[in-house]
């Protein structure tokens, strides 16, 4: 694709200029559009596999705090949730610990996911071993955008 020269400051807009523009432009889309790597494929629980360009792809993530510097016991869980908008199939959702604190308690700690709709996630977070720690946890999705 060629390159648009950059116009000088003052340098009035003739109609050859904005040709080259449009031009490169509509290069740029071709090439965008027409490659087969652009193509995303989500292997959704309630609609089987879909494929979209990759800019219609929707993603989400978030990092949502657990406990900071508190006390846990061995098989306590939490409960939380995270909540997404615009997903129009429940989306592919993983969610991992992130240990704060660095303590035992914080490394020896689970995630498990309850439930995926297209508005939230419900997770659990289990503590396998007692101490005091400071966790939180990173979600993120993908999915088809409604």
């Amino acid at each position: 694709m060629a390159k648009v020269p950059l116009p000088e400051r003052g340098q009035p807009l003739d109609v050859t200029y904005l040709y080259q523009l449009a031009e490169a432009v509509n290069d740029l889309s071709t090439q965008v559009s027409s490659a087969t790597y652009n193509y995303t494929t989500i292997d959704t629980a309630n609609a089987g596999k879909q494929t979209v360009k990759t800019s219609d792809t929707k993603f989400f993530a978030k990092y949502t705090e657990i406990y900071n510097n508190a006390t846990v016991t061995a098989g306590q869980e939490k409960q939380d949730s995270v909540s997404f908008s615009n997903f129009k199939y429940p989306p592919i959702v993983t969610a991992t610990v992130v240990n704060i604190s660095g303590t035992s308690a914080g490394s020896d700690t689970t995630v498990i996911l309850k439930s995926v709709t297209t508005e939230r996630v419900d997770f659990v977070v289990k503590f396998n071993t007692s101490g005091t720690t400071s966790v939180g946890v990173n979600i993120i999705a993908i999915g088809i955008p409604n």
